[in-house]
This record gives structure tokens, sequence and C-alpha cells, in this order.
């Protein structure tokens, strides 16, 4: 991630924001050089100014990914691993599971996005960033943009 120097859409950093899956997955994508640097300086940014947030949801995602679509390494994902363990990590919970589902009565959410959004409430965050929800959109305090858009 380090080294890249490429601008993104303006997001401000000093916001805490919530990173979707497809942050760290686009973060390594060789199929989509754009989305690549895009999400690597957007992962650089909230990791330097500390307002990155994740839950263990996209990390088990991510290895799924990596592991599987991307053919990385075992070794490359635990060293990458290593390094979003340095990002606030939200744990879910019995209690975001029974959020999420409750969130899915009132939005056309799937199960796993609501879990993503409740995850990005609890951790009070800003923003969601995601490429695969409606951009613009607001739950509760969270505003949710596609990075990409």
């Amino acid at each position: 991630m380090a080294g890249s120097s490429t601008a993104t859409k303006p997001t401000n950093v000093d916001m805490r924001a919530f990173l979707d899956t497809n942050m760290l997955v686009y973060a390594e994508a060789d199929d989509e050089p754009h989305k690549r640097q895009q999400a690597q300086a957007l992962l650089q940014n909230h990791y330097l100014s500390g307002t990155g947030v994740i839950s263990t949801q996209v990390l088990q995602e991510y290895c799924n990914v990596a592991l599987r679509k991307l053919k990385r390494s075992h070794a490359h994902v635990v060293s990458q691993l290593e390094f979003f363990e340095q990002f606030e990590v939200v744990q879910v919970t019995p209690i975001l599971v029974r959020e999420a589902v409750e969130l899915m009565k009132t939005r056309s959410l799937s199960y796993f996005d609501a879990l993503i959004v409740v995850s990005a409430l609890a951790a009070n965050c800003d923003v969601l960033l995601s490429e695969d929800m409606n951009a613009g959109e607001s739950i509760g305090t969270l505003q949710i943009q596609n990075p990409y858009a």
C-alpha cells in the first residue's frame, strides 16, 4: 500500500470511515488498475490518519477472496492481515447479528450488507466506503459513499 500517490475522489480523512471488503480486495486487484490505485490510496490515507475502521466480517471476506479468486499465497494473506489488524476492527457479536436482521426489515439490504452497516454504526463511523450499496444514502448518522463513482 505504501508509495501510492494516486489522487482519489475527495474523502475527508478526518471522518471515521468504515471500509467495505471491496476496498481491501481492489487494493490487490490486478485486473482493475485504476480501482487498485484508488483503494491503495484510501487505505493508506485512512491508516495514516487513524480514521479507518473494518470488521471481522470484512477480514473474513477478504481472506476468502484473496485466497480463492485472487490466488494470493497464504503467506501474503497473513502479511496483509497483520497490516489490517492495525486498523480499528469491530468484532461481530451476537448483538450486531441481531441488529443486522432487524435493519433488513426496514431497508432493502442483504444480511451481509446490513451487518456491514450496523458494524459501521457501532464504531460511530461518519461514512461507509462501499461500491456495493446505494451511494448517497444515509442510514442513521452514516453516509454511504462509492469512492469509484
